[in-house]
């Protein structure tokens, strides 16, 4: 499989970018914390045929730093830029937990050019049973002004992997632990932030005309699970997914199985012409 990494310039910065395998398009967008959190499946997907565009988003590994307020339509803007530096007319667009919010933006405000997207555990979207998410993510971000990043990563990732979350994350991915902490900043002083200030609504989804495929994990944490009803709702072309045993962190967790159902997404929705 071919794979090289590379800096591509942006009018205001750059990215840093895996590009890996042949065939048709797929970028998959870096969700939050971990900058490699979505490189497994994203070779996943090489191997089986498909151009891999992975990268990082501003503020994580390699990327440019983040400057001013961030926004998830300004980070869909760097996807669509990135995509047009490539060459890339169109493309299959994959997003998990914080990236799929990216992956909506992306296929609503530039719809010509995504094929299809794919959301894995998408973020929730705004509602009356969903408010114990957004206030325990403004007590996160209080918890990291007011007692530093170690203490705020610890208490997220235990509220997702339980008290044993160093070791788990490294046997899922290993390096991510020091990934994490050194990308910590980003997630608590934009990703998070910006996560609170989003939303999802009847106008934008109605923009989205391509096929949708949403991977849950069928025992994840209550507050994505009322997405699983939303996001239906809103985009009807959704084909829902679950991956049996599978929390929020399904891309890493049960990896093998993600693949799969992507994969055979991806088959059945194929671009007029590979590019």
């Amino acid at each position: 499989m071919v794979s090289t990494r590379e800096v591509v310039a942006l009018r205001n910065g750059h990215l840093e970018v895996d590009l890996l395998g042949h065939g048709e398009p797929v970028v998959v967008i870096q969700t939050a914390l971990t900058a490699e959190e979505m490189l497994p499946l994203a070779q996943a997907l090489a191997q089986s045929g498909y151009r891999v565009i992975h990268y990082r988003r501003r503020g994580y590994a390699g990327s440019s730093p983040i400057l001013g307020t961030q926004t998830i339509p300004a980070q869909a803007a760097d996807c669509r830029e990135l995509m047009s530096a490539l060459g890339l007319e169109s493309a299959h667009v994959v997003g998990a937990s914080y990236s799929a919010a990216i992956a909506l933006a992306v296929a609503s405000t530039y719809p010509d050019q995504v094929q299809t997207v794919t959301l894995i555990e998408p973020p929730p979207v705004r509602s009356a049973r969903t408010e114990e998410f957004f206030d325990l993510t403004a007590r996160l971000i209080e918890s990291y002004r007011t007692e530093g990043d170690a203490v705020a990563l610890d208490r997220f990732m235990q509220v997702l992997l339980g008290r044993d979350w160093r070791e788990a994350s490294e046997r899922d991915l290993p390096g991510s632990v020091a990934d994490m902490e050194r990308d910590a900043p980003t997630f608590f002083e934009s990703d998070l932030p910006t996560l609170l200030a989003w939303d999802f609504d009847q106008a934008q989804a109605a923009a989205i005309r391509c096929p949708v495929l949403y991977v849950a994990g069928s025992a994840t944490d209550p507050w994505f699970v009322d997405a699983q009803q939303r996001v239906p709702e809103l985009l009807p072309q959704t084909q829902l997914r679950f991956v049996q045993g599978a929390g929020h962190l399904v891309a890493t967790t049960h990896l093998a199985r993600t693949a799969d159902l992507v994969l055979e997404f991806l088959a059945t929705h194929r671009l007029p012409v590979a590019r």
